[in-house]
């Protein structure tokens, strides 16, 4: 008799993950689950939309990369691009994006729905030459899974062009000191918001497959300085009451509460 085994459950904890480990678990994670996460939320992403976040802040009505006018016949670089839904939308306004992600089978749902140039690459070593783009952003692209954002940042810095503007959104720091529930259990902090630990999920081997890491407010706005960039604006996105949906620890109960996603708007100096 052939005995069934359960399915591995990935440890969770809280310890180091450097540069490597941390690249790896990434491609690796997003490489199994795209399909799944299309499934599931590839409704509300639609497309064609540029949404900053499970909020659903629209850059329609926030035009945190400057009026749509202004988009036409601009060079953007879309980092951690999955399906490439925002350069889709981005195309819409007559620019010309290049749509980045480090795992093959995102930018395979990218391909599928088409019309985007697709490059696979890690955020850390753009292959592109210095000065190639007017603007960059990033919808929770890279930055919250990396090690280093230092040296994201500063390749962003280098591909882009003197006064280009770069917008990225990532988990709002605050977010880390709750747990990742979207109803009341969600609402007592549990953890100390100092704790730069990365959150790691791990295999029976102890090799990780899921690592997100953990920056203050303040840490991401000197990574931001540290980048070569300016900050212009930080942006807290309030839940909106038409969106009744939950998104993993994101919820109307919590969003109304605290906020989920932190959007910061740079410029290159």
């Amino acid at each position: 008799m052939i005995q069934e085994h359960e399915p591995f459950e990935p440890e969770a904890t809280r310890r180091d993950a450097g540069d490597t480990e941390s690249s790896c678990a990434s491609r690796g994670w997003w490489d199994r689950n795209a399909d799944e996460y299309q499934i599931e939320h590839g409704t509300f992403l639609g497309d064609d939309r540029f949404v900053w976040g499970p909020e659903g802040l629209d850059e329609v009505e926030a035009e945190l990369l400057g009026p749509p006018e202004d988009l036409k016949g601009k060079d953007v670089l879309e980092i951690g691009a999955g399906a490439a839904q925002c350069s889709r939308w981005l195309i819409r306004q007559g620019a010309r994006p290049v749509a980045l992600d480090l795992s093959h089978r995102q930018l395979q749902h990218a391909l599928r729905i088409g019309g985007v140039p697709l490059v696979e690459a890690d955020a850390g070593a753009l292959p592109f030459a210095d000065g190639s783009f007017d603007l960059a952003c990033s919808a929770y692209g890279a930055l919250p899974f990396v090690a280093d954002p230092v040296r994201v940042l500063r390749e962003v810095h280098r591909v882009l062009r003197p006064g280009g503007r770069f917008v990225f959104s990532v988990t709002h720091p605050i977010r880390w000191a709750f747990p990742d529930e979207p109803g009341p259990e969600g609402l007592s902090v549990s953890a100390s918001y100092f704790d730069r630990t990365p959150y790691v999920e791990q295999d029976e081997e102890g090799h990780a497959v899921y690592v997100e890491h953990h920056r203050t407010i303040g840490d991401r706005v000197r990574d931001v300085v540290a980048g070569g960039f300016r900050l212009l604006d930080l942006v807290e996105p309030e839940w909106p009451a038409w969106n009744t949906q939950e998104w993993g620890g994101w919820s109307p109960l919590r969003g109304n509460l605290i906020p989920g996603t932190a959007i910061f708007v740079c410029e290159r100096e």
